[in-house]
């Protein structure tokens, strides 16, 4: 994985580079980002840099024996770890090296979910156990097989519960010629004892253009459908992957329509709409369409906040949230957000869609129509 490979973050590559170019690679660094941002590759095209044997101005060659090991990800100096569910006590993450290898090589910008599907999880959770730990500190007592540095790259350190602990002294005092680098996306999960020992490498989400730009040239889609979803994405490539098979591009004319009869309560209409289209999207495209909506709100938000200069829309979405936002209240606006992520939640959790949206739209019917609010919200 070279860098030019990677969508976007040219701060983060620069200052990447620079830290190799001038000698000063610290020895266990947190690649903090939200899933779907792109840390994994980063992590991996800072190592790939770090061993490369013949190092450009800007990044790795991509053509020395190092690199195109790094590249197929079989470096003996290259090392993983990840969350994975163990079959028996002694599993460790390289037992599950090829699974790996094809989520990797399918998304380097992979999910937890998608990583949990390769590996037949079900309901099964994850975790970096005890084994991976003393395998770990194993792996990294040997001497380098050929390159200048061994690595380890964890993915979701998050899951490295009082496990960690064991790893401790070995992030603190390295083997010689040794790199930590964790993936994370939450930093709240992650055990203090480790985040004091690491330096922080701050990974913000990918912008709607850089989304869209990859999704015209990388995936051959039209600039109307790819603004659509990287919009829907918000900032996840492996988010926005996962919709490209989906038939995202009428959410915007669906959206509206069902709207209109909600604030018109048009009950009739309501029923037909909730039983004849939303419920008969399918799962998933239901799960992307509440999405769908849940942006547009919150664009609305921005607007309401006097933030327009943050709102990136299309003219036909932009003439939309203007004139919602110039309608209702910021109160009944947050509502429905809130309505819509319960909404979403459910649908996840394969809830009757004819009920679910009809009592979703009776909701949204009460609040926009008569300005009452679900109990518990402050009312107007």
């Amino acid at each position: 994985m070279q860098f030019k490979e990677i969508i976007g973050h040219d701060l983060v590559k620069a200052h990447l580079i620079s830290t190799v170019r001038d000698n000063r690679v610290s020895h266990a660094q947190l690649f903090l980002g939200p899933e779907g941002s792109g840390s994994l590759p980063l992590a991996l095209a800072y190592a790939q840099l770090i061993n490369c044997e013949n190092k450009l101005e800007d990044d790795s060659c991509g053509q020395c024996a190092s690199c195109r090991k790094y590249s197929k990800l079989i470096h003996p100096d290259l090392h993983f770890s990840y969350p994975f569910i163990a079959k028996h006590k002694d599993d460790h993450a390289a037992t599950f090296m090829d699974n790996w290898r094809k989520a990797f090589f399918n998304n380097p910008y992979l999910g937890l979910e998608n990583w949990r599907q390769q590996l037949d999880a079900e309901n099964k959770q994850v975790n970096i156990n005890i084994a991976e730990a003393h395998e770990i500190i194993k792996k990294l007592s040997f001497k380098s097989f050929e390159a200048e540095y061994k690595v380890l790259i964890m993915w979701l350190p998050e899951y490295l519960e009082k496990e960690g602990n064991a790893l401790l002294k070995l992030i603190e005092e390295p083997p010689e010629k040794t790199l930590f680098l964790l993936v994370a996306e939450n930093q709240e999960k992650i055990l203090n004892t480790i985040i004091s020992r690491t330096q922080l490498v701050k990974i913000n989400k990918l912008s709607h253009q850089a989304i869209t730009s990859y999704l015209i040239e990388s995936k051959h889609l039209e600039e109307s459908e790819a603004r659509e979803i990287a919009f829907i994405a918000d900032g996840n490539v492996q988010e926005a992957i996962n919709m490209i098979d989906l038939h995202t591009n009428n959410h915007f004319d669906l959206l509206v329509r069902w709207l209109r009869l909600v604030v018109q309560d048009s009950g009739l209409n309501i029923i037909s709409i909730c039983e004849d289209e939303l419920a008969k999207l399918g799962r998933e495209n239901q799960k992307t369409f509440l999405m769908y909506a849940i942006n547009i709100m919150r664009q609305i938000v921005l607007i309401k906040q006097d933030l327009s200069s943050l709102v990136f829309l299309p003219s036909h979405e932009l003439d939309f949230v203007n004139k919602f936002a110039t309608h209702y209240t910021l109160e009944q606006i947050e509502e429905t957000i809130n309505l819509f992520e319960t909404t979403h939640y459910s649908v996840e959790r394969n809830a009757n869609p004819k009920i679910l949206f009809l009592d979703l739209s009776l909701q949204l019917v009460l609040m926009f129509k008569y300005k009452t609010f679900p109990k518990g919200t402050q009312y107007i």
